[in-house]
Order: structure tokens, then sequence, then C-alpha cells
């Protein structure tokens, strides 16, 4: 600087040196401390969806692919065993209508005339064009939950895959990457694709500013590693646990299930209500050689009511917790800076990883589909965790964003999102009621991207309309979300446009607070 090389008056030149070096620390200084907060990305967040288990369940359960190497035809084809007319199609049947006896037409491509469908369990929700439809309205993260059930895989007749849980997990690990390099050939070559797979914050960062979809992998398995229980003993040891968190690391896993559906060697499960309580309670007696157990509640949480002459006065309480090995796997998990989801735990198992994670200041825990107590919100916020709303029709999901969102800590940024669950063996978002009085108008621009503007969804020769036939696949995403914000205004727009910056920021204090 000029003062310094040729000072007016030197009886100020050793007084003037601390202001100059001071001014030029702030100028060194400032570029650094901007470079530590990176700009907010905008974008929705899907926290639990399942690309990829047709290959779950023994492989032949669910019909049609999210993408195959011959194109579009190959992959949206109905299953062999649903043709000539849906008649032996007895799941479809009875997840669809309650019934084992149905029919249904099995054409796929290009005219689809019964599936996919909002209520329609079995079939392709979420092949990649409709997700590109998504991401070109404004989706910047997908969980991708790898998905397996021993049990239901041994029940259900037809197979052309194995039953281990961990092998269906690595298998559709790899399946995932086949999808991204595929893409990545229809979009100019390696790395060039919107559909782009990571494994840390900073990554998925650069991946939404880039304007792509940052794909994350969890897992949403019933024995992890193994870890079921014969007779009331577990069959996998804290080793087992180790290598298994090792390996899903190695796999490019970020976020995992301890339990789900079934009781397993690391906790119980929040129960199943209803019809589906009574088929999922008899699984549970067949791959651990016990029905569930429930007591009375005493406290304000509660699992759902299970059905059954011998069970005590609702409310019911899953007696199974967190076990000493459940315990061992969430401390692997946050030693790993790993997220940690608690739906599908009982209260009790919940209640005491809560317990666990708010021990270790671990922020990394997602209640990614509804399917935790009410009364655990808090505490997930309050841990720097995040909660998004199961699919739902528009004015029953604003209701619960506004549920959740009283909950939220108002000391860090509230971000919403979802879980759709496509392709996970659950409705996805019904027409809205009163849609013919208050429609969603086509086309429309997207909320999220002004610069997008969308008709109703075409594929082959078949079109759809959310107000008539609502969420059939993942391409009709963007109309819901729009009639979401339609319905509960500005505000969970905003929200919801924040989900990918929120899920971030969680996950970088994760992997911050695991190491």
């Amino acid at each position: 600087m000029p003062v310094l090389r040729q000072p007016r008056r030197p009886a100020l030149r050793h007084a003037a040196v601390p202001l100059v070096l001071a001014l030029l620390a702030a100028c060194l200084s400032a570029p650094a401390r901007a470079a530590s907060r990176p700009a907010e990305v905008r974008g929705y967040l899907d926290a639990h969806s399942h690309l990829m288990s047709y290959e779950a369940f023994g492989g032949r359960l669910m019909c049609g692919k999210p993408f195959d190497p011959d194109g579009i035809a190959a992959a949206l084809r109905d299953c062999p065993d649903h043709r000539p007319n849906g008649a032996f199609a007895w799941f479809e049947n009875l997840t669809r209508h309650g019934t084992p006896v149905g029919t249904h037409d099995p054409a796929g491509w290009p005219s689809f005339p019964d599936w996919p469908a909002w209520d329609s369990r079995t079939h392709q929700q979420a092949h990649h064009t409709w997700l590109e439809r998504s991401w070109r309205g404004g989706q910047r993260v997908l969980v991708n939950q790898l998905v397996a059930n021993r049990q239901l895989c041994e029940v259900y007749p037809l197979k052309r895959n194995a039953c281990d849980e961990m092998d269906v997990i690595r298998l559709q690990a790899r399946r995932t990457r086949e999808m991204e390099s595929y893409i990545d050939e229809r979009s100019g070559g390696p790395g060039e694709g919107w559909f782009r797979i990571v494994t840390g914050p900073a990554e998925a960062r650069r991946v939404i500013e880039a304007g792509k979809l940052a794909v994350v992998l969890g897992v949403e398995t019933s024995e992890p590693f193994g870890c079921r229980t014969i007779g009331g003993e577990p069959q996998c040891t804290r080793a087992d646990i180790d290598r298994g968190l090792d390996e899903m690391r190695d796999l490019g896993v970020s976020s995992m299930f301890l339990c789900h559906k079934f009781d397993n060697a690391l906790c119980g499960v929040r129960f199943d209500g209803g019809a589906t309580g009574v088929a999922v309670n008899a699984g549970n007696f067949l791959g651990t050689g016990r029905f569930w157990q429930a007591e009375t509640c005493t406290g304000p949480a509660h699992d759902n009511t299970i059905t059954g002459p011998l069970y005590p006065s609702p409310p019911h309480c899953n007696v199974r917790g967190l076990t000493d090995l459940g315990a061992h796997m969430v401390q692997g998990m946050i030693d790993r800076g790993m997220i940690v989801e608690i739906d599908h735990m009982s209260v009790k198992a919940a209640d005491r990883t809560l317990d666990l994670l708010e021990a270790a200041r671990h922020p990394g825990v997602v209640s990614s589909h509804s399917w935790t107590d009410e009364s655990y919100v808090r505490r997930v916020y309050r841990l720097g965790g995040l909660v998004t709303g199961y699919g739902s029709p528009a004015d029953g999901f604003v209701a619960e964003w506004a549920r959740n969102k009283r909950s939220r800590d108002p000391r860090r940024l509230f971000g919403y999102g979802y879980g759709l669950d496509a392709n996970g063996m659950g409705p996805l978002p019904r027409p809205r009621e009163n849609a013919a009085a208050t429609p969603l108008e086509y086309p429309f621009t997207s909320p999220f991207d002004p610069s997008v503007k969308l008709d109703r969804l075409r594929t082959g020769t078949r079109t759809w309309d959310l107000n008539t036939e609502g969420v059939a696949n993942y391409g009709l995403v963007p109309d819901w979300l729009t009639d979401v914000g339609n319905v509960g205004g500005r505000e969970i727009v905003d929200d919801l446009a924040r989900g990918a910056e929120a899920y971030l920021r969680m996950w970088t204090r994760a992997e911050g607070a695991g190491t």
C-alpha cells in the first residue's frame, strides 16, 4: 500500500502499522468467511422412495423397472403371471381391492390402460422419464431407500432372486449405479447425466449447484446384517454390525433404518394397524417365532393399535425397545457420521434412540414418511434433524406440514419435504376430494422454477391428470406439489423449496458430529 512505502509523517509509521495489518487481515479473511457459507440451494426433497424395489421380495412381486437397456417398452411391462387379464395377480388384487379375486388389463407401454395408478402397489411407479419430469420441475434431492424383506420373499411363491436381505441390498446399490450410467449415456457421456449418486453433503451441494438431482442411498430392511431373532435369540453380533456398517459406507449408503415391519435383534417395531397389521403380525410370527407383544401404554407416545383377542386395552405399545445390539448400531452410525431413520421403531425403541443421539449431540436423524409418534417430532427438530411427510392429497399434506412446523426449532433453517414411498407397497397421493371444484389448472408454471411450464403428463399414448387420477406415477409429483402450493399458499412452497438445503445442513452437521 502507498501509505507503507511513502509515509508522509515518519512519526506515525509505527502507529499506522497495526491499523494497516488489521485492514489487510480483514481483506484476506473476508473471502474465506464467505467461502465457508455456501449459497443456499433451492429445490424440493423426497426423503423416502424405492427406485430398485423391483429386485426385492424375490424379484417377481413388482412389475416393471425404472430403466432397461432395451428401452421403455422393455422396462414398462406387466409381470408375466398377471396375464392375460390379471386374474392371477392375487397380491395386486389383495393390496389394491382388498380381495385376492379381481382382474386388470396387463398392457403397459404405450397405452397403460390400468397401471400405473395411485392405488396399484405392484406396478412400476418411478420410471426414469417420470423422475426426470420431477427433476425438471424442481426436485434436487432423492433418498433412494434400498429395501428388502426376507419373510415376504419367502412367502411369495414366485422368485428369480434369493431372499438374503443384504444380498438384495447389494444388488439394488449396483442397479442404482447402472441407472446412473444409463442416464449418462443418454445425456452425453460419463458424469453428464442429471441423476448423480452422492456420498456426502459437499458432493451433494456441488451436484445441486450444477442443477442436477442428488441421489442419496439409504437402507430400509427388516434384518440388517442378518440381525433377526429366532426364539428370542439374536442371530448377529457386534462384529457383524461393525463389518456391515463399514460395508454400507463402502457401498455409498449414508442413512439406515434399524428395523422395519418385524421385530429383530436390534429393536421392536411400530405396529401396523387394522387388517394390514393382522397380516404383518403373522409375518412377525413366521420370521421370529413370536407374535408381537403389546402392553397398554402409560405415557403420551404409543404405537398403532393392533387387533386380536389376547391383547390388552389400547393404546398399545410394543414391549420391545432398543436392544443392546441396537444401541451398538446407533453408536456405530454416529461414529461414521450416518443418518439414523427412526420411522418404524416402536416408541420404546425411538425414545431410547433419541436419548443416545441427544447424549452424543448427533443431528443426523430423520423421520422420513410419517411412521413415528408425533410426540417425537420436536425432539428430532431440536437435535437438528429433519421430518418429512408421507405423500397424501394436497389438503392432508398441508395439514401435516402445519402440525410439524409448529414443533420446529426456531434456531435453524426450516425446510420441509415428502416421503413419497414410491414402489414401497403403499398408495401414492389419491385425487383430492374437492379437486372438481378447485382443480389444478393445466398448463401450470412450476412454483420452484418459474422458467418451467408443464402440461398434463403424457407417456406413450397415455395422458394423466392429477385432478382425476392423483399421483399415478412419479411424473405427477410436480403437479401434486403445485396443487399443495395452491391449497397451502406461498409459505409451504417456500418451505418445500428449502427442503434440499435443510437436508444438506442436517447431513453436514451429522458428518461433523461423527468425526
